[in-house]
């Protein structure tokens, strides 16, 4: 029995659109980059986020914890640069902000990598006319300035190279112009976490994180600034993701995601999709339903579709959940390429909730 449907081609090409220009914003050396433009009270947040992730991954001191920072969860894509574009979501307790004013701080370092030396103090004997030693690069080094909601939920996103990484994600109070005398510390929260960033670039058919919420339809492209706010953006296309999976049986599950390395004629593929649904169930796992399979080759997709153009091609659903019992269920989803003969499977696990 057909229980789902795709999205509609309209937003298809808008994903064709946004999806190969996967970019997110990295300032190397925050502390130095536009310092001339930035407040002085902007400066010394920005140093003391710096001097901060510097001492903890020193071993100097421990993480701060005045703004208890959570791990909401990510995705990776395929980027358009080759590295791969990865969301995240990180919540804030914002009671113990006094204001929603804060730095935020991201920096990835490469896992193992030793941590940067502090500078070498100025002295008598020292070469006047010895250059200091260029400032380190990271493989990501970013500072937003932000106002953080009532939920504390904040997004933003990374672009890594594959490989083994740590992130250090830090949040301080935002200093005011003029510095009261005897004022407190401002308060500050650090997250470090490792990821492990996969290779999207082989011949090898795979396909992205599959990303599960909902799915609406923008007027308009976001600005570079809007983009960073909102990396859930896709061309004309906005994702909000389910942060725990849990869907009620009154709405539909929804879910995105894009296929790689596959092979292709004329820069169309042959691909078929199929949407098999398994409930788990006190006696175990039982199949349930699947939906019509999804066929994305030259009669399917917009004309304009090229793979030798970077197009990336997606893969989605929309099912009413209303014929679901309450409960928990696996999303089973295999692609195979006609093309080449290869399939590749991903599991989608949810939870119906009346």
């Amino acid at each position: 029995m057909q229980i789902g449907r795709v999205l509609s081609l309209a937003v298809a090409v808008a994903v064709l659109a946004g999806a190969p220009v996967l970019v997110a914003q990295n300032n190397q050396q925050p502390n130095r980059r536009d310092q001339e433009r930035r407040s002085q009270a902007d400066q010394r947040d920005i140093q003391a986020l710096v001097q901060t992730v510097d001492a903890v991954a020193s071993g100097k001191q421990p993480a701060p914890a005045d703004i208890p920072l959570r791990w909401d969860g990510n995705h990776f894509l395929r980027g358009g640069d080759g590295s791969t574009y990865i969301p995240f979501t990180v919540v804030a307790d914002a009671s113990k902000l006094a204001a929603p004013g804060t730095a935020l701080y991201i920096r990835v370092v490469n896992k193992g990598a030793a941590a940067p030396a502090a500078p070498a103090a100025d002295s008598n004997n020292r070469n006047r006319n010895q250059q200091a030693a260029p400032p380190p690069t990271y493989p990501w080094d970013n500072v937003n300035f932000i106002e953080v909601k009532g939920d504390g939920r904040i997004s933003r996103a990374i672009a890594l190279k594959p490989g083994e990484y740590e992130m250090f994600i830090v949040m301080k109070e935002r200093s005011p112009l003029e510095q009261p005398r005897n004022a407190p510390p401002a308060k500050m929260g650090m997250l470090r976490r490792d990821i492990t960033v996969p290779d999207f670039g082989s011949a090898e058919i795979t396909t992205s994180s599959v990303l599960l919420g909902s799915v609406e339809q923008i007027a308009s492209p976001l600005t570079p600034e809007q983009q960073q706010e909102n990396p859930y953006t896709f061309g004309n296309m906005k994702v909000v993701p389910s942060p725990d999976a849990k869907l009620k049986k009154s709405g539909e599950l929804q879910v995105l995601f894009w296929v790689y390395g596959t092979q292709a004629n004329a820069g169309k593929p042959d691909v078929q999709i199929d949407y098999n649904f398994h409930q788990k169930t006190a006696e175990g796992e039982k199949y349930f339903n699947k939906t019509a399979p999804q066929v994305l080759n030259a009669s399917t997709l917009p004309p304009q579709f090229d793979v030798a153009a970077g197009h990336q091609l997606p893969g989605s659903l929309v099912v009413p959940l209303a014929s679901f019992p309450v409960g928990d269920y696996r999303l089973e989803i295999k692609v195979t390429d006609k093309i080449s003969g290869k399939t590749f499977t991903q599991n989608v696990n949810f939870t119906v909730e009346a």
